[in-house]
């Protein structure tokens, strides 16, 4: 019985000192459910005029280029220049030699002198032909005079038969010498044009001798930088044989695929007389918007762009990558990418701190706050660490967006209408 009562002391004594911490705790303090704010970066709304940036990319062509050619078949007497090479107007490019020219020339100047003397021998030979024609005609008198006589004699039988046939051949011998003198006459006019002609043929081939021979030395026609050498000093050429090519500084061009989208905008600009400007990344050359091709394709069409200024090394077949800008937007704002949702939504912070759901239309690229010389706004806490020097903005436009709004540039994966927001550096500034 003993035994028994010291486990149920021991367990009567738990008991009551468990009732008694029990009844002795605190009560815990009720603790409110928080909303979840999302910390997020802003930009102050400034509408203004933007530029959209239309990105191309083409090649550096050269439409000006002239390709010289052999003029006649020669060697190759000096080359003094080589490819890639920049000349000034007038120097010496290629001379063929002078010994292979100058028989062509001498040639065609022999055959004009030749032709020249046959024309006048033929003058001579008119004028000699009409003296004797005036003497010819005298000599067929005597002989008709002499025929009367002679018949006159034959019918009083005072001269014989002979006597007359012989009167009679002088006289038919006498016109014959007549005719044919008269068909001599008749046919200068025809011998005189076609000596005239074959000097003029002569005296064209000897202009284009003189010609090939003043091309046999070709001189550059204006600054510029050769390409595409094609023969060495001391090589024989063939007539029409390609010797060297050149282009002029100022004449290179940009042909660039613009979408078909872009057209019509780019065409009322240059047909009202602007010329949109493009620029290529960094330091790299600019160019003007010129027009289009006459083709197009089903991409777009064919922009030409000349360049404006100095090539900075450029070279026809260089592949270069410009933004062209379009026609200005008038109160627009550019924000950084991470802002829009889709292409066309934007969500700004009201008064309560949560996101407003705006719906904007999109009109490109524009360049980054420190490419544009536009920092940031006052309170705006996007900075460089949302755009660093040359990242491209959007540029967007809608009913919805006035000066002074905050746009959320912080892209949320779970950004909806009403999500609550803390702008990053407001607890920094209290």
């Amino acid at each position: 019985m003993r035994r028994l009562l010291i486990p149920v002391l021991f367990l009567a004594l738990g008991l009551g000192a468990f009732l008694g911490l029990r009844a002795t705790r605190p009560e815990p303090a009720q603790v409110a459910p928080q909303e979840r704010s999302w910390r997020v970066e802003t930009l102050v709304v400034e509408l203004a005029s933007h530029t959209p940036l239309l990105p191309l990319y083409g090649e550096i062509v050269a439409p000006e280029t002239i390709t010289f050619t052999a003029p006649l078949p020669a060697r190759v007497a000096s080359r003094p220049v080589r490819d890639g090479q920049r000349v000034a107007e007038g120097e010496t490019l290629v001379s063929l030699d002078e010994a292979d020219v100058a028989p062509v020339v001498a040639r065609a100047e022999a055959r004009v002198a030749d032709l020249q003397a046959q024309i006048d021998a033929e003058r001579v030979r008119q004028e000699s032909d009409q003296t004797a024609l005036s003497r010819e005609r005298e000599l067929l008198d005597n002989a008709q005079r002499r025929l009367s006589r002679t018949r006159s004699l034959a019918d009083r039988n005072l001269a014989s038969p002979s006597a007359l046939d012989d009167a009679r051949d002088a006289l038919a011998q006498a016109r014959v010498t007549v005719d044919a003198r008269e068909g001599a006459i008749a046919g200068h006019p025809a011998r005189l044009a076609q000596l005239e002609a074959g000097l003029a043929e002569a005296r064209a081939s000897l202009a284009e001798a003189r010609r090939d021979a003043e091309r046999s030395s070709v001189a550059a026609p204006f600054d510029g930088i050769v390409s595409s050498v094609a023969v060495a000093p001391g090589e024989r050429v063939a007539e029409g044989a390609e010797l060297l090519s050149i282009y002029p500084l100022d004449g290179l061009e940009l042909r660039a695929l613009v979408p078909n989208a872009y057209l019509a905008e780019l065409q009322a600009a240059l047909d009202a007389g602007q010329h949109p400007i493009a620029l290529g990344e960094g330091e790299g050359a600019g160019f003007r918007l010129n027009g289009f091709v006459g083709e197009s394709a089903p991409g777009g069409t064919e922009a030409i762009l000349r360049l404006d200024g100095e090539p900075h090394g450029l070279r026809p077949g260089s592949l270069v990558d410009v933004r062209l800008q379009r026609p200005a937007v008038p109160e627009s704002l550019a924000v950084p990418a991470s802002a829009l949702y889709g292409d066309d939504v934007l969500y700004l912070r009201d008064a309560d701190d949560r996101m407003h759901r705006l719906q904007v239309l999109r009109h490109g690229l524009v360049a980054g706050p420190d490419v544009a010389g536009r920092g940031t706004s006052p309170g705006d806490s996007a900075g460089a660490r949302l755009a660093p020097s040359g990242d491209s903005w959007v540029l967007v436009s809608g009913e919805g967006l006035s000066d002074g709004q905050r746009v959320i540039v912080t892209h949320l994966p779970n950004a909806v209408e009403g999500l609550k927001v803390e702008v990053a550096g407001d607890e920094e500034d209290a």
